[in-house]
């Protein structure tokens, strides 16, 4: 798969394996739900008080792997965090239609929950993407 593939793979998809590094070095994995923006940034809806959230504010070195119904076929991109803190309504609000395709059935109540749960965007900056071919 080439990047104009790779990218088109990791937009079709929606579920991934997100590795953050500890303190002491070794990967913290977390099962994620993302969309890629049409920014080209990978975004995921994370809380304040989550160990993803903690490691990437301390290093914001990250890798997701995706893969679909396929075992054998994934991707994984490879790049740099930084969190959306922010007014994050707006966002979480884009992010939710990007990955769920239909409109919340009740905007406010989704709102209070995001505020409730202390919710942010973790928005990852893709450095590279593997494996590539051509």
């Amino acid at each position: 798969m080439n990047e104009t593939e790779a990218r088109a793979y990791i937009r079709e998809n929606h579920r991934g394996v997100l590795a953050t590094l500890k303190r002491d070095g070794r990967p913290q994995l977390s099962n994620v739900v993302y969309l890629l923006d049409d920014d080209g940034m990978i975004k995921i809806s994370v809380t304040q008080d989550r160990a993803k959230t903690h490691n990437a504010r301390r290093d914001p070195r990250v890798s997701l792997s995706v893969v679909d119904d396929n075992w054998f076929q994934y991707l994984v991109a490879e790049g740099t965090a930084r969190l959306i803190e922010d007014d994050p309504i707006p966002l979480l609000r884009h992010v939710y239609l990007g990955i769920q395709g239909v409109e919340h059935p009740n905007w406010q109540e989704f709102d209070e929950a995001m505020v409730r749960e202390r919710r942010l965007i973790l928005a990852i900056a893709i450095d590279r993407l593997y494996p590539l071919t051509g």
